[in-house]
């Protein structure tokens, strides 16, 4: 069984930006002009900070307009303060990721299960933190170059950095993946901050226009990719691979010689 992304979708792009800055509204203009989705990670502990607070002159989103600057993407975790987590305590850790979790959750109305490791350093102890404290993916930093997705959610390394100089090139290569890969994922990170402070912003304008209003590709935030690939990583097969239940709230889709096909919630059916 070959899947594939749901309503008959081939390939996947999403993104994941970090730090919650004034800038993000304007990225967001540009995502939502572009049909993209994205995935905005945010420290709670700096929402509302302004230029004068801060002595790198930053301005942050402010509390009481997370809910409708992002309502069309997903807010996820990235710490209280942004620390850097490879030198806290298990306690500390724990605070970090947990009380960010609650305050997004009590600003947005939504659940807050995804996160991004401020720095991107991580390790076995601290994904097993995370998954005590119900965050069920993180985003590291390190460029795999490949559209495959992650083995592990909670080691999810991004295809490339918004800054990349060969991005361009990147994503001519995802409009062409090759047939080989099931589910073929491009994952794009960064900073808004770093097209804002430029004033450039022709880079990611460029590659949304290139990337958009493509009928195969689910443009989707980081929560519903976790999902979905969970969810075909959850059907139960009978022992001759000819019978498959679906267990989970989603509906799979696959390939078939005619298109494609799919498994709903809950059911069992009969592959052909």
């Amino acid at each position: 069984m070959d899947f594939i992304y749901p309503n008959g979708k081939k390939q996947a792009l999403t993104f994941s930006f970090d730090d919650n800055q004034d800038f993000d509204k304007k990225l967001i203009e540009i995502f939502d002009k572009n049909g993209m989705k994205c995935t905005f990670n945010v420290n709670s502990g700096t929402l509302g900070g302004t230029a004068e607070e801060n002595p790198d002159g930053n301005v942050y989103i402010k509390p009481e307009e997370v809910k409708e600057v992002y309502k069309n993407h997903e807010v996820a975790v990235h710490g209280v303060e942004h620390k850097y987590i490879a030198t806290l305590t298990d306690p500390m850790i724990v605070n970090e990721f947990f009380e960010d979790r609650k305050a997004l959750e009590a600003l947005t109305g939504k659940l807050v299960q995804g996160a991004a490791y401020a720095f991107g350093r991580h390790d076995e102890r601290i994904m097993n933190i995370l998954r005590t404290v119900g965050i069920k993916y993180a985003r590291g930093v390190a460029s795999t170059y490949d559209f495959f997705p992650p083995m592990d959610f909670l080691d999810w390394c991004p295809t490339c950095h918004q800054a990349d100089p060969n991005i361009i090139e990147i994503g001519e290569r995802f409009l062409n993946c090759p047939g080989y890969i099931e589910l073929p994922l491009m994952y794009v990170w960064g900073h808004s901050y770093e097209f804002g402070r430029s004033k450039d912003w022709s880079g990611i304008e460029k590659f949304c226009e290139m990337m958009s209003g493509k009928d195969y590709i689910w443009y989707a935030t980081n929560m519903e990719i976790y999902e979905y690939i969970n969810a075909t990583r959850s059907l139960e097969f009978s022992a001759d691979g000819k019978k498959v239940f679906n267990p989970t709230l989603i509906e799979v889709f696959y390939k078939t010689a005619d298109g494609f096909s799919s498994i709903k919630s809950g059911e069992t059916k009969i592959i052909k």
